[in-house]
């Protein structure tokens, strides 16, 4: 048996690993496991848990679970807006477009921990990128077909999902609170994605796509 890990930015991640991309990827050959980043572990306390600050604290975790013998492929699922500045590569992206200056980071990632099984993945921009997708999701479930015309408009205006850009107030979860205040990241975000299915993303979304591509060669290679 193979065994993925992946490292969740958050509640809302969790939920889409755990309700949509774990029954995905499910085979008899392969089980999935998640984690949710830890932020503290207080001596005595409980740990806390969600939300990037600094690459230092990232990176010990990523280390503490490569510690596990039985992760065969350690991945993340991390939102490529508000990435730590310090993180690898960060501080040197190329002038290119988005995909390639989230590859440049995930690359240098990946150069840092220096461990074949760690297979670094940004969400691009973030994961309401890929709630942007399901519009009509989105509409149904609010009952607000304005709402599913607005969101679909933002898409075609940036010629993709994974081309919402990430300023502090055009980011794709900024935009949908601006046009749905109501909108509940952990609850919202993962019922929609799970209505339009990770085929649906990996069509519409090249980066998203090339990361289950890089998880399955990563599985297949991995003794």
């Amino acid at each position: 048996m193979r065994r993925l890990h992946i490292l969740c930015e958050g509640q809302t991640e969790e939920t889409v690993v755990r309700e949509v991309i774990e029954p995905y990827l499910l085979s008899s050959d392969l089980y999935v496991t998640w984690s949710i980043f830890t932020t503290k572990r207080p001596a005595g306390g409980p740990s806390y848990r969600g939300g990037l600050s600094t690459w230092g604290k990232l990176v010990s975790e990523i280390r503490l679970l490569l510690g596990d013998s039985s992760i065969t492929v350690l991945t993340t699922m991390l939102d490529y807006y508000g990435l730590p500045t310090d993180a690898p590569g960060m501080a040197t992206r190329p002038s290119g477009s988005p995909h390639d200056r989230v590859t440049h980071v995930e690359r240098a990632m990946a150069d840092t921990i220096g461990d074949s099984r760690f297979l670094p993945h940004l969400v691009l921009h973030e994961l309401e990128a890929w709630v942007l997708l399901g519009h009509e999701a989105l509409g149904e479930l609010t009952g607000d077909d304005t709402l599913a015309r607005a969101v679909q408009a933002i898409v075609a205006q940036a010629q993709g999902a994974e081309l919402v850009n990430d300023g502090v107030s055009t980011a794709p979860s900024k935009r949908l609170l601006r046009l749905y205040p109501r909108y509940r990241k952990t609850s919202d975000g993962p019922l929609v994605i799970a209505e339009i299915g990770i085929d649906t993303i990996r069509n519409a979304c090249p980066h998203a796509a090339a990361w289950f591509s890089a998880v399955a060669t990563a599985l297949k290679q991995e003794p």
